[in-house]
């Protein structure tokens, strides 16, 4: 039995020997070997029929830049750096889901120029995300998918709004708060909330309809 023993551990001895003597040299001056990553690795792999919670984005993003005065709302995404976009770019895209949803597409588009600056790929430091700003709840109440995808976004965006038309009667001031402070805010109030972003927003985007409106005339 000893000498089992002696040959048991001579044995595990040199596997150990040959393991060490196999493995990557050690990282010199600091920097990770080229067998070790340098970031943790995290891998993603989306459920059908569930919020993508890693959004699909383009690698290759513009330089961004700050919002300007009276272009995307700076009372909502603060010191957040927008992309913006071509206005008419989505032009079709905004009348199809307006007539859709049975909603003036000059006020879809006064929304998106509010909330997004037509950056297909804003993000607030609320969450909110894409052209019409959905939050993540509200992306996953409608079913989005693809939060960035400026025909998911827009159909989505007017979802909500068309449903908050018809929880306030059509008062389209009530509405656009509710999409900016949400109903329980407006519910509370009975009215648009007191609060300076909210009254901003909405007196935005009813003098934006109103310029949009006046170029088609």
């Amino acid at each position: 039995m000893r000498a089992l023993g002696g040959v048991v551990s001579l044995v595990v001895g040199l596997v150990g020997t040959a393991l060490a003597n196999s493995a990557p040299p050690a990282p010199t001056g600091g920097a990770p070997a080229p067998w070790e990553p340098s970031v943790p690795l995290v891998r993603f792999a989306p459920q059908p029929g569930r919020w993508d919670s890693l959004p699909r984005v383009s690698k290759a993003a513009p330089t961004p830049w700050p919002a300007p005065a009276g272009c995307g709302t700076a009372s909502m995404l603060g010191g957040a750096q927008l992309h913006p976009g071509d206005s008419a770019a989505y032009d079709t895209l905004i009348q199809d889901a307006a007539k859709r949803h049975r909603i003036d597409a000059a006020l879809v588009k006064a929304v998106i120029r509010t909330e997004s600056a037509f950056d297909q790929r804003a993000v607030s430091p609320a969450g909110a995300m894409g052209l019409m700003q959905l939050l993540p709840t509200t992306a996953r109440r409608h079913g989005v998918r693809d939060v960035f995808a400026p025909r998911e976004n827009v159909d989505a965006g007017c979802r909500h709004l068309r449903m908050l038309l018809d929880r306030y009667g059509g008062n389209e001031r009530l509405a656009l708060a509710a999409y900016n402070a949400g109903e329980l805010r407006v519910d509370v109030a009975k009215n648009v909330p007191a609060i300076a972003e909210t009254r901003d927003y909405v007196d935005r985007v009813l003098r934006y309809r109103a310029a949009y409106r006046a170029r088609t005339r």
